[in-house]
């Protein structure tokens, strides 16, 4: 018998193939002791184990350097000394020679090294916290004989679904793209680091499954569905012909869609959106070129940072810059600066905090270490002799942020100058508006920068003081919420009477009814993903900015965000009626991502 299992949209799309169970976790260790004629037997398969990790180990750094690069296949070598590393053998042998079992052994030692390197001062014994817990459970698996599940086993053109329980730093390097074609993971929210990562790949995924590792095994037939975020476990032969049909007439629209990439962004009532694309990674840019993007708005860096051992040189970073420049030369490429930190920390790179949201991230860990600051500067400056480049700086919420940041850039400048580097030093320095404080001092930010950059996911977070990573939270984390609607109206205004660009470049941009609201809050510029940038510019093609701005005034009215996007909805959809035929295939898009249709689940 089927089973469904419901969890959280975070990619659009269907896919039917074969289950790939990655149990990423510490396996639980059975307190065993072993007599003492067996200690030799057990230190025997101590080594051989820390030996077989090795051989994987190296298979694994050889798969990621081919189709990564040799910097994310790094961090491998990291786990490889630490598996032969003498010391820690050692110590492992010796609790076995005090009658515990091998697999006992080790995880008490790395548990202790763990502890040990996690309460360290020095940063380079943090980074080492996540290296030591994927080599204990990598060699406890081999110890208690559990199944190896690398991801690197996968074969090109296996159109797998991997389903496990988070998507880590140390799993995304060894993510293959040829071999894997959906997500599904236990944890995460639809605007997580996961969800951010499907999105930009273009892979459909599911999150928030809760526990759905626990009732699946490797090699099962699935469905992802995510569309409605549904997975679907040993689908009859009825559902399979169903989401076959379904994932057919989903690509025939998306193709219909495609006619409208590189038409004018040009409301009916004459008002232009610049829609420009959101880049994750420096391959995505080719691609993403080609959607119809007027630029990029949004550029993330941090995915150059995390799944690795050490942080990208400047000339590595560079050249990943300079690459997305000439992509889309001759327009605009907004670049944030490192937004390190919450759900995107390199490995173990930083201390442990118990709210990172709120703690040492983004800009404030770039001021706090000016010398790792000062290396993304230089590179963006270089890169700058390319194409139209922006600097965007990430969590402002002073006016002394900024300025701080400015007077890094012109000493990064002046190292450059000092150099003999080509570069450029005259670059745009925008914010991102991400939190009530920035949007309450606007008009001071306004003075001091070029241009502001709506974050919605974290304005959202920080508005109504909901978790965007909790499962448990879901419902509550809605960018129609009349506070979050009045906040960006606020920044918009402040925005246009200092003569500044506003733009959105949140997730929030890239769904037909968020940008219907958007731009009736008076934005005309919006950053999406490179997939969404044709559906979002038929949507702005085919409706009327004064409508749109009539029910955001109605919206911004009501007391709570269900009555909000049942009005926007209403509006929408009665807008997008008038449009005829040419409208049909955005109405069954408002009603996928806003409010999916009950699906039966027996």
């Amino acid at each position: 018998m089927s089973l469904l299992v419901t969890g959280v949209p975070a990619s659009p799309g269907i896919v039917i193939g074969p289950v790939h169970l990655l149990r990423w976790e510490v396996p639980e260790v059975p307190a065993r002791t072993v007599p003492a004629d067996t200690v030799d037997h057990e230190v025997a398969r101590l080594h051989a184990a820390c030996d077989q990790a090795v051989v994987r180990l190296r298979k694994v750094r050889d798969r990621v350097e081919q189709h990564a690069g040799p910097e994310e296949a790094a961090i491998f070598d990291v786990q490889i000394s630490i598996c032969d590393d003498a010391d820690l053998r050692q110590s492992v042998e010796t609790l076995i020679r005090q009658g515990f079992a091998a697999e006992k052994a080790f995880d008490l030692v790395l548990l202790e090294w763990r502890e040990h390197f996690a309460r360290s001062t020095n940063a380079l014994m943090r980074e080492r916290v996540s290296d030591l817990l994927d080599v204990q459970i990598r060699v406890l698996s081999l110890l208690l004989d559990l199944p190896d599940r690398d991801p690197v086993d996968l074969p090109k053109g296996s159109n797998a679904i991997l389903i496990t329980h988070d998507l880590t730093p140390s799993l995304t390097v060894q993510f293959d793209r040829e071999a894997i074609s959906a997500i599904a993971t236990d944890a995460g929210t639809g605007t997580s680091h996961v969800a951010i990562l499907a999105r930009s790949l273009g892979l459909p995924a599911v999150v928030g499954l809760r526990d759905a590792t626990a009732k699946l095994t490797s090699g099962m037939q699935a469905i992802v569905d995510g569309t409605h975020g549904l997975l679907i476990l040993d689908p009859s032969e009825k559902r399979i012909a169903e989401y076959r049909r379904r994932a057919h007439i989903e690509l025939e629209e998306a193709r219909a869609l495609q006619r409208y990439a590189q038409a004018d962004s040009v409301t009916v009532d004459g008002v232009r959106i610049t829609l420009r694309a959101n880049v994750d990674l420096p391959d995505e840019a080719a691609a993403a070129a080609t959607s119809g993007a007027e630029g990029v708005g949004l550029m993330r860096t941090e995915f150059l940072v995390v799944g690795r051992a050490a942080m990208p040189d400047e000339d590595e970073q560079y050249e990943a810059y300079s690459r997305v420049l000439r992509a889309f030369a001759p327009h605009p490429v907004v670049i944030r600066t490192y937004d390190i930190g919450g759900d995107k920390l390199p490995v173990g790179g930083f201390p442990h905090e118990a709210n990172p949201f709120l703690g040492w991230r983004a800009i404030r860990m770039c001021l706090d270490e000016p010398e790792l600051f000062k290396v993304q500067l230089r590179a963006l400056m270089r890169a700058a002799v390319h194409g139209d480049l922006r600097i965007m700086l990430p969590l402002i919420v002073s006016v002394d942020e900024v300025r701080q940041a400015r007077a890094l850039l012109v000493e990064a400048a002046g190292e450059l100058r000092a150099r003999d580097v080509p570069h450029r030093s005259d670059l745009p320095l925008g914010v991102m508006i991400e939190t009530p404080a920035a949007v309450i001092t606007a008009d001071a930010l306004a003075k001091e920068t070029a241009f502001f950059s709506i974050g919605t996911n974290d304005l959202v977070q920080y508005t109504l003081a909901v978790d965007r990573g909790n499962i448990q939270l879901v419902k509550r984390f809605t960018a129609l919420h009349p506070a979050v609607l009045r906040l960006i109206k606020r920044t918009q205004d402040e925005g246009a009477a200092a003569g500044i660009e506003v733009s959105v470049c949140g997730e929030m941009a890239s769904q037909p009814l968020m940008a219907f609201a958007l731009v009736g809050l008076g934005v005309r510029q919006l950053s999406v993903a490179p997939r969404s940038v044709a559906a979002v510019k038929h949507l702005i093609r085919t409706m009327r900015t004064s409508a749109a701005t009539d029910a955001v005034a109605m919206a911004l009215e009501v007391g709570t965000a269900d009555a909000a996007e049942k009005l926007l909805k209403e509006r929408l959809l009665a807008e997008l009626q008038q449009g005829g035929e040419a409208a049909d295939g955005l109405l069954a898009l408002v009603d996928t991502h806003i409010l999916p249709d009950p699906v039966d689940t027996h």
